[in-house]
């Protein structure tokens, strides 16, 4: 009877620390690989819809640079708590201007991109040359009728250091699930 009951506490025991384990594993896979990340608003609409659930790759940028397109996490700096989810479109050290048409230019050449769901009104900071440190980013949401993103002063240039990662993947809506690519 004896062993029987040895037997049971060391099975409970093992399943104890089993998922210990798995929650120990769990943790650190959020702190230093990946983060899940709410869409909240319509900055990034048509590409990522309010309550879109993502993933954010944490590790990338620990080998390689951000590159122009990609889409990161990363803290607004007033509101703890609070992430912003942007496009990176100005690179460290490019001069990066917004003209009256909505045209943007890198380095005096328009960008060739098709992000943007609307064309740009409010140039906001760019509507002066904005040049780059050697650690900053411009970064604009796809929706830049309602995007507050690098245009606006308390938002202003993100810093390579204040990116938290790149988002890789969406897990939610269930019909949305999959690469969040450039």
């Amino acid at each position: 009877m004896e062993e029987n009951k040895t037997s049971i506490i060391s099975t409970i025991l093992g399943y104890v620390a089993y998922f210990a384990m798995i929650i120990v594993i769990a943790l650190l896979l959020v702190k230093f690989v990946g983060q899940r990340t709410i869409v909240h608003g319509s900055s990034m609409v048509p590409t990522l819809e309010d309550g879109d659930n993502l993933i954010a790759d944490k590790v990338t940028y620990r080998f390689r640079d951000p590159e122009r397109f990609e889409i990161i996490v990363f803290p607004y700096e007033y509101e703890e708590g609070t992430y912003y989810i942007k496009r990176i479109i100005g690179l460290p050290g490019e001069t990066v201007y917004i003209d009256e048409d909505g045209n943007i230019w890198i380095d005096g050449e328009i960008l060739e991109e098709h992000y943007g769901a609307d064309p740009i009104e409010y140039q906001g900071l760019a509507a002066e040359e904005i040049v780059l440190g050697d650690d900053e980013y411009f970064c604009l949401g796809d929706n830049r009728l309602v995007s507050k993103d690098s245009r606006y002063s308390d938002v202003g240039n993100i810093k390579r250091e204040e990116i938290i990662g790149r988002t890789i993947f969406r897990i939610w809506p269930l019909s949305g699930i999959g690469p969040v690519g450039k």
